[in-house]
């Protein structure tokens, strides 16, 4: 089932990189509704620097199609 948008198309292609990321990790196929969620732009939530290129040369996957780039660690602290 696809989740409400947040009302940020950001966050709503953040959402379903995550979704097939945390799926792939546990053996699973993504959800249908992450395929359709993609950015025009890139996007660095945490948007420094040096966080911009560490995400975008480590970015998962899942991240990196759809134009998000973030850092894998980023996703272990939450």
């Amino acid at each position: 089932m696809e989740p409400p948008s947040t009302g940020d198309t950001r966050w709503d292609v953040f959402l379903a990189a995550l979704a097939e990321h945390l799926a792939a990790r546990d053996g699973a196929g993504a959800p249908s509704w992450t395929e359709t969620r993609r950015l025009r732009r890139f996007w660095f939530p945490f948007n420094t620097p040096a966080a911009r290129v560490d995400a975008f040369v480590h970015a998962p996957a899942s991240f990196r199609r759809r134009g998000v780039f973030i850092h894998p660690q980023e996703l272990e602290v939450a």
